[in-house]
């Protein structure tokens, strides 16, 4: 979500409109403010204690980050991501008469499902907030058509007030390496040294380390790969602290699986680095239980990498099936080694992926992404004001 936020807000605001981006202060070091692009300003409010708190327990802080937010502005629209944002802005926008924009990048599942994979229980308000702000937002914009069913089938939107704007990817950033990725036989960047088997290539997953991202299933892939295939796991991502001794479970499960010294934990990653990681895999891993959309999997393509997906909500749009990576209909981990070893060992296959994957990415671009929010915020304002540039807060 950061990701995305933080790109359509640069590529808006070189469309000529200004963008503020309101969060909450999760260090006393921090300063009001930051200027990250021209016309672009990052703000942060004092709502709660100035520390990282878990995600669950935000909920509380909904109110004084309103009464912080209400101190700033003008704006023309504004546009919160995720419900706790929602739960702050919306009524803030109705008292001022400005149009109220929601993202929900994530939603929650049904009071009725169980607890799986770990997953904490949800703050008390969201069930009930998420529908109040699917129903009661001037528009509601999705990222997938996945995220589009959800919001029109279990918070009862309204599809004369949806829009459904994909996310784009920095295909400068995100490029093909300049030399074939590391296969047997070949060292990978994190080689920290020779192992029994000989250095080799890597599969990668890029994700916050949580149980919900299917960690597990990409070490129990690999894992079941024959062993003169197997690529090394490069787990690159930062703990969630919703979730302590999740990492530790991860490593033990690699060790169980014989597999701990071909799997690696690099941490969170800068762009610059991720992007670097990514291209040089052969092959990249997205084992969600579920995904509004999933970004790295169009990052892996803009890199040239093959994709191997679950068919978890938008990321069966992210990936098309056979043609740009591989959408598992299954979590056999057996199934998915195959396919791992698949791509692994066929470089036609392999390749085939890459440059599809590639082409497609090359037409999804943060400004084509910026020009979709802009056409949804015009459509909002009296027609007067259509062709002028907004000020807009991103909460």
């Amino acid at each position: 979500m950061n990701v995305v936020v933080r790109h359509q807000a640069e590529a808006l605001a070189a469309l000529g409109h200004t963008v503020d981006i309101l969060t909450r202060r999760s260090s006393a070091t921090l300063p009001d403010f930051v200027d990250l692009a021209p016309g672009v300003t990052l703000r942060f409010l004092d709502a709660g204690p100035a520390e990282p708190v878990a995600k669950g327990d935000h909920e509380s802080f909904v109110d004084e980050f309103r009464a912080r937010m209400s101190a700033l502005g003008p704006w023309d629209v504004i546009h919160s991501h995720h419900w706790f944002s929602g739960m702050a802005a919306l009524p803030l926008a109705r008292l001022t008469g400005t149009p109220h924009v929601q993202s929900f990048h994530s939603i929650a599942a049904p009071e009725s499902s169980p607890l799986s994979w770990g997953e904490r229980p949800e703050s008390p308000g969201r069930l009930a907030g998420e529908a109040w702000l699917a129903q009661q937002s001037d528009a509601v914009i999705a990222i997938s058509e996945a995220e589009a069913d959800t919001v029109l089938e279990r918070l009862g939107g309204s599809a004369d007030r949806l829009a459904i704007v994909p996310p784009g990817v920095d295909g400068t950033l995100f490029r093909p390496s300049v030399s074939p990725p590391s296969s047997p036989g070949q060292s990978h960047p994190l080689e920290s040294g020779p192992r029994e088997s000989g250095p080799r290539g890597y599969a990668i997953v890029a994700a916050r380390l949580q149980p919900l991202k299917g960690l597990d299933l990409a070490i129990e892939a690999v894992a079941a790969v024959a062993e003169d295939l197997r690529p090394d796991l490069i787990i690159a991502g930062d703990a969630s602290s919703d979730f302590d001794g999740y990492v530790d479970e991860l490593r033990e499960l690699a060790a169980a699986r014989g597999i701990a010294d071909g799997v690696r934990f690099v941490g969170p990653q800068s762009r610059e680095d991720l992007a670097t990681l990514l291209s040089g895999a052969q092959v990249v891993l997205v084992p969600s239980h579920s995904e509004t959309y999933g970004l790295v999997a169009l990052e892996g393509a803009a890199s040239g990498v093959p994709v191997v997906a679950a068919a978890a909500g938008g990321l069966r749009e992210a990936v098309i099936d056979s043609e740009t990576g591989l959408v598992m209909q299954s979590r056999d981990p057996a199934l998915w080694a195959a396919a791992i070893a698949r791509i692994v060992s066929d470089p036609a296959f392999a390749d085939r992926l890459s440059h599809a994957g590639r082409e497609r990415a090359e037409l999804l671009s943060w400004e084509r992404s910026a020009a979709g929010l802009a056409a949804v915020y015009r459509a909002l304002l009296h027609p007067d004001a259509a062709g002028r540039h907004q000020e807009l807060a991103i909460a």
